[in-house]
């Protein structure tokens, strides 16, 4: 007998500017359409439901796809918390996105659109933390974004963590470098995406969604955690 298959559950940060929650709405809507399966939003913080009151509501195996680009407290600590506490510890959590290579693509598409010349110096923005694993995490996608765009990508941190994006764009500009562009490690829009135009680079991206390369990420996700158990 072939089990149901799972509701996935995306696990976002949640924000109060009501244009990242649009956003996080509509990955949802754009995950269902490409996956073809149930999809319901839960927010690891700020807003409400949290991921565990929503599994709570779900019959059935779930999988909770955490919205997040790296493995931080709220993909390691929060979310299976949240989910213990609503009695669903037997929902499935896989990694975050930012390991997809497909979201790499996306950022240097974002630095183009946003008039990226050859030879500006790059920095690749991100929120931050202070999980070691998280941090490298964004390291390696630095890497990846330099091999993409064949050019040295610098890091900078947006709340937690330093150098900030500030730093490193007053860094780069003192070591000569006459342009600057920021490549935004972010999934949305919000008071983290607001703060990158005050950074002093000549170019700042746009947030990585909405762009299908995500809703392919949270599919792809879904699909290697969800195999079928028959028994």
């Amino acid at each position: 007998m072939t089990a149901p298959q799972p509701t996935l559950l995306l696990a976002v940060h949640g924000t109060r500017d009501p244009r990242g929650t649009g956003v996080a709405r509509a990955l949802a809507r754009r995950v269902a359409a490409l996956g073809g399966m149930r999809v319901r939003l839960g927010f690891a913080d700020v807003l409400r439901p949290d991921v565990g009151e929503v599994a709570a509501t779900i019959t059935g195996p779930v999988v909770v796809v955490p919205a997040f680009l790296a493995a931080g407290y709220h993909v390691r600590v929060d979310i299976p918390a949240q989910l213990a506490r609503a009695g669903r510890a037997d929902a499935r959590l896989t990694e975050a996105l930012g390991r997809d290579p497909r979201l790499v693509g996306t950022a240097a598409r974002r630095l183009h659109e946003a008039g990226r010349r050859r030879g500006d110096a790059v920095v690749l923005a991100a929120a931050g933390s202070s999980d070691p694993a998280a941090r490298a995490e964004v390291a390696d996608a630095a890497g990846r974004l330099a091999r993409e765009l064949a050019a040295p990508v610098r890091v900078g941190y947006i709340a937690t963590g330093t150098p900030t994006v500030a730093e490193t764009v007053a860094e780069l500009r003192a070591a000569g470098h006459r342009r600057v562009a920021v490549a935004s490690w972010l999934l949305a829009p919000g008071l983290f995406q607001a703060r990158l135009s005050a950074s002093g680079a000549d170019a700042v991206a746009a947030p990585l969604c909405p762009d299908d390369a995500v809703a392919e990420a949270v599919v792809a996700r879904f699909r290697a955690a969800a195999v079928p158990a028959v028994v």
